[in-house]
């Protein structure tokens, strides 16, 4: 079988509010804007090389805010979340410590992993309701994870 996963849906409140992050703040692209009576679709994608899309709108089977761990990728950990926080997103600082660290502030050390392993380095952010973002550092995937393999 040969499939892949490019939209994700997630529920949010307020289309024009949700537009206006992940287009104005984030800097996505949007894809797809269809309203048709009171239902509204939305699709965008983030800036990278991947072909995963993020799909919001009204009517939304789950509460707005409900979605964690959205992971986003990147080479560079410390420049996506300097850039991120220059664009006016609440966005953690970069942390390691395995990968509880991600769902355990607890376990979270302060600063990239000091060998800046892939896989190892996060932040995180939300956007307007809730939705919960993880940045990954990846710079070096593990054998068969690359985009096209």
């Amino acid at each position: 079988m040969n499939v892949n996963l490019e939209v994700v849906s997630i529920p949010v409140a307020d289309v024009d509010r949700s537009v206006a992050f992940y287009r104005d703040t984030l800097g996505w692209r949007v894809d797809v804007d269809i309203k048709d009576g009171d239902s509204r679709i939305v699709e965008v994608t983030p800036t990278g090389e991947g072909h995963a899309s993020i799909v919001f709108g009204l009517p939304m089977p789950a509460p707005a805010g409900s979605l964690r761990h959205l992971e986003l990728a990147t080479p560079d950990i410390v420049a996506a979340r300097e850039e991120i926080a220059k664009r006016g997103v609440d966005v953690t600082e970069v942390f390691h410590g395995g990968a509880a660290s991600v769902f355990d502030p607890s376990a979270r050390i302060a600063g990239p992993d000091p060998d800046r392993n892939s896989y190892a380095s996060y932040a995180t952010f939300t956007d307007p309701d809730g939705n919960g973002f993880t940045l990954q550092e990846v710079t070096t995937r593990l054998p068969g994870r690359a985009p096209g393999s």
